[in-house]
Parts: structure tokens; sequence; C-alpha cells
């Protein structure tokens, strides 16, 4: 008995080795495949590329088709004749990199990150400039608002005639769906503390002022609710807003704002941006919490205006505690300011074009569905200064288009020339902070300047 079963055991195991082997073939997983079509997308190549995979989803606005398919037909749909790039559906990732409570603070006035960017200055009643984002719209790509945001944002900013919500990509196999009322069911927080950003939000019975008070959010969930997401639907994302601009809001400006991003350029994310910026779209994103890895993606596309994380050297030290209301000294000194190290630094071939406060960035963030407020730092806290600066520009000069938006943004930024600074921590101990060239573009986005140097 015991010899029978020591060979009836090695016999289950050389057949499970081998089952395993099957299952491990190379090329044998299921992915998701975005495919951009050089012509118009007709019934006879979809039936052609169903050969290859299953065919999930079409955005015919931007050629563009989703298969779910075995990782080895990618190098055949690559080479098919009609068939202009094709490649896996890329990750992205919102998440924040830096996570502080904020329960001691009480009193809110105007924040430093605002005051660095010249909308407001030390006090209540303070903003330095003229426009305040009426009529503009800013669509806020990302994960959708909490439910409870009605307790933070003016309700009547937010345009929720508009919102939606896509789900699936590359994780569920290619297939893109919209996903009714989703939109405000986020539980992340994500989007919500970069929409407060740009509109302002309620601290308790103190209203916090925003870059773009005025302006109306356009809330679009395309990350799901731990933050991250796939390129194929943050395309679907961008279309909507694309063909939004083209229909309902043609007579009205409107501004993209992505706080995501991944390590590659997706070949329907860069078609979907594209035909945005073609609509009238502006795009601004964050350039990555990669440090000196490299830019993120879509940020580090040319198109993109994109942003990276500064901080102030007054954080945690100017009036105790009270520092985050506190004044920062004008006029503007880069001395005051600094790169933070999770900032991504541009790569050859990679367009980084401005920095703006993404360190210890102040707004609502709830966890286990409890209303607070927390200090985040990433660049996706930095994209939406800018965002709100191009809302401001935009209100100025309606007919402002991405490329104009970026020359006046880069031709006015304070530069930020390589350097160190010493910063304190909430303990009081201290950090230095150093960077390069490659980790500033042209500077500080100031809105003053840049409203100064709009049509």
């Amino acid at each position: 008995m015991k010899k029978i079963f020591v060979i009836s055991l090695l016999i289950t195991t050389l057949l499970l080795m081998n089952a395993s082997m099957v299952l491990a073939a190379p090329g044998s997983n299921m992915i998701g495949i975005n495919v951009l079509i050089k012509s118009d997308v007709t019934d006879a190549i979809l039936a052609d590329l169903a050969t290859h995979g299953k065919v999930r989803d079409v955005v015919y606005e931007i050629k563009a088709i989703t298969l779910q398919a075995r990782e080895r037909e990618l190098a055949v749909i690559q080479r098919l004749p009609y068939v202009a790039a094709a490649n896996p559906d890329a990750a992205r990732d919102g998440a924040p990199v830096d996570l502080v409570a904020a329960t001691d603070f009480t009193n809110g006035l105007s924040t430093w990150d605002l005051d660095a960017i010249n909308v407001t200055e030390f006090g209540w009643d303070n903003r330095q400039v003229e426009y305040d984002g009426s009529g503009v719209y800013v669509a806020v790509v990302d994960t959708g608002l909490l439910h409870t945001w009605r307790w933070y944002l003016p309700e009547e900013r937010i345009a929720t005639e508009y919102a939606v919500a896509f789900g699936g990509g590359g994780g569920d196999m290619g297939w893109v769906s919209t996903q009714p009322l989703k939109w405000e069911r986020d539980q992340s927080s994500h989007g919500t503390h970069v929409a407060s950003t740009i509109l302002g939000y309620q601290f308790g019975v103190n209203p916090i002022n925003g870059v773009a008070p005025m302006a109306t959010v356009i809330p679009v969930k395309v990350l799901n609710q731990n933050g991250s997401g796939w390129s194929s639907v943050i395309a679907r994302g961008i279309v909507y807003v694309s063909d939004l601009k083209a229909g309902a809001l043609v007579n009205h400006p409107v501004v993209i704002n992505m706080s995501l991003g991944g390590p590659t350029l997706d070949a329907m994310e860069k078609a979907a941006i594209d035909y945005a910026v073609s609509k009238g779209v502006i795009i601004v994103a964050s350039a990555g919490n990669r440090g000196t890895l490299g830019m993120g993606y879509p940020g580090a596309y040319e198109p993109v205006i994109s942003v990276a994380a500064s901080g102030w050297v007054g954080e945690w030290w100017v009036a105790g505690r009270s520092w985050w209301y506190q004044n920062v000294a004008d006029p503007t000194n880069p001395g005051d300011f600094y790169i933070t190290d999770f900032s991504s630094r541009a790569k050859p071939g990679q367009d980084l074009d401005v920095a703006a406060p993404g360190s210890w960035v102040l707004g609502p963030y709830q966890i286990n569905g409890q209303m607070s407020y927390y200090f985040l730092g990433g660049t996706s806290m930095a994209s939406p200064h800018v965002a709100g600066i191009v809302a401001l520009m935009s209100q100025k000069y309606p007919a402002l288009d991405a490329g104009q938006a970026e020359a006046i943004l880069t031709g006015t930024a304070i530069p930020l020339p390589a350097g160190c600074r010493t910063v304190h921590n909430p303990n009081l101990s201290t950090t230095v902070y150093c960077w390069g060239s490659d980790a500033t573009g042209s500077g500080l986005a100031v809105a003053d300047a840049a409203l100064g140097a709009t049509p």
C-alpha cells in the first residue's frame, strides 16, 4: 500500500505540473488590447479583429477598438495592414503619496497654496485676480465625488447633468461600461480633494477659497474605488468631455484636469487627447509621483500641460500649527519654494511644463465614511491649481486654445533654478530637498502673470 501511494502521488504531481505548464504557456494569458485603426472603423475590420480576440468596445470618434485577446495575438494585431497602433491597456494610478489628519485646525482662511500662485492674499475677501472662472467648465477626470460631496462643495458648481462614470478596462479584459450615478459614490476621496482645490470648499463653518470658485466642475469617474484604472477607460472619459465641448458646451471654454498617470503612453489615450485638443479642450495633468524614474503619462505627452509638485519653506514652521493659512511673502521669491522629492523629473523626450503647490495641500478627505479634512501631497494636488488658472485665463479669453495656454503659462512662470531647501516636517524635524533642472519645467505657475499675458 505504501508503494502504491507513493507512485500514485508521483503521477498526481506530474499531472498537476503538466497542467500548470499548459496553463502558463507563453502568450496564453488573456489581456486587454487597445487598437487604433488607420481608416474609419468598418464592419469588415471588426469582423477580422474578432478572429484574433473578442471586440469589447469601439470609440468611433478616435478610430479606436478594445479587444479581449491572448497575449500572443498582440504582435499579430500590430502587423495587420489597417492597424496604426496596438498596445496592452495601460494601468493608471491617481493615488496621493502622503496623508496627515488636519483635525486640530479650525479657522479656515486663505490657504498657503492659493497665496503662492497669487490667487489670494492672507485674510478674508482677498482675491488678487479679477477673474473667478465664471462660464468655464472644468472636467475632473478622476475618481468621481464622495456621496457626501454636498457637505464640502457648492451644489450649484457641480454639473450633475453632465456627470458620468466609466468602468472596466484592461482589468476586465477590455470592456468599458457606463455606470449611472456611480460618479457620486467614490470611496477614495481623491477626486473630491482635487475638485476642492479648483472650487474651494466648506471647512466646518468657514468657506475656503478656490483657484476658480465660480467655474463649473464636471465629475467624470474613470478610476475605481482604489484610485486606479486603465487608459482605455480614461480615453472614454476624454472623448466624452470632448463631445460635450463640440455639442452642449460649444459656447463655453472646457478644461480637463487629470490627476492620474502611468509610466507608458497608450495609443488610445494619445488619440483621445489629440481629439480633445482638436475640439478646443485644454488638458492639464499631473507630472507623476515617480521622482527620478521619470514622468507619467498622459502628463509627459507634449499637448498636455504637465505640472510638477512644489512646496513652501514655511510649511510646519511659520506661525506654528496655523502655518497653512498664513501669508506667503510677496513679491514671489523662488527661494521660498522647493520641488518635492516624489515629483517626477523629466526624462529625455518628456515634456514638463510648470510647477504648482503639491505638498501639504489641505482639503476634504474621508476615511471610513467620516467627514474630515487631510493634507495630501502629490502632483495630483499640483495639477488642479494649474487647471484652475487655465479656467481663469479661459474666462478672460474664451477662444484660448491648448497651445496658447501652455505658451502663456510657461512664459510667465517664475523660474525655480536647481537647488536645495531645508524644510520643516510636522514633528519639527527638518528635511533637505534638492532638485535639478529636470524637475521644474519653466518654474512656478502664477495666476496674476498668466492673466496679464492672456489676450
